[in-house]
């Protein structure tokens, strides 16, 4: 296991991988409220879909900037392993999601200094808040399992 915190390499490494997850994660919010806000889609439903498009942009990204040296397997076997890593963390954000978002939307109903601005409902901000505790801790098992499975041919 290389040490992140010595090797320039791997925290250049990580940095992209941390700007890469952080427009995932714009793309991920993106989606999802389209879905909800717009499309009236299910909560959970929504953010399931808009993290399998979160996954595809950062996969993308993933391959072409953050590991270019790391091209060395078929591009088929690398969206596999990648995407079978982002289904565990599908199966780990969804019940963190659906056990936040209820709690967030109540604890959010009784502060009233948020309705300074409409789009601030209890909802809008219960979904959000669950969402992004949920993408912050898929985050961790992403990018370590990723590193040392799907991009495991670099130095």
């Amino acid at each position: 296991m290389t040490d992140f915190l010595t090797d320039p390499q791997e925290r250049t490494r990580f940095l992209k991988f941390a700007v890469v997850g952080s427009i995932g994660a714009l793309v991920d919010f993106a989606v999802f409220n389209i879905l909800t806000k717009f499309l009236h889609l299910d909560p959970v439903l929504a953010s399931v879909i808009s993290f399998m498009v979160a996954v595809l942009n950062n996969f993308t990204w993933n391959r072409y900037w953050t590991y270019p040296d790391s091209r060395s397997k078929p591009l088929a076997n690398q969206l596999t392993s990648f995407g079978v890593i982002n289904l565990v963390g599908v199966v780990i954000r969804t019940p963190v999601f659906a056990l936040l978002d209820g709690p967030l939307q109540v604890l959010y109903g009784r502060l009233p200094f948020l309705k300074v601005f409409a789009f601030m409902t209890p909802e809008f901000l219960g979904h959000n808040t669950a969402l992004a505790i949920a993408i912050i801790l898929v985050m961790f098992w992403n990018y370590f399992v990723n590193r040392y499975w799907t991009y495991n041919d670099i130095e």
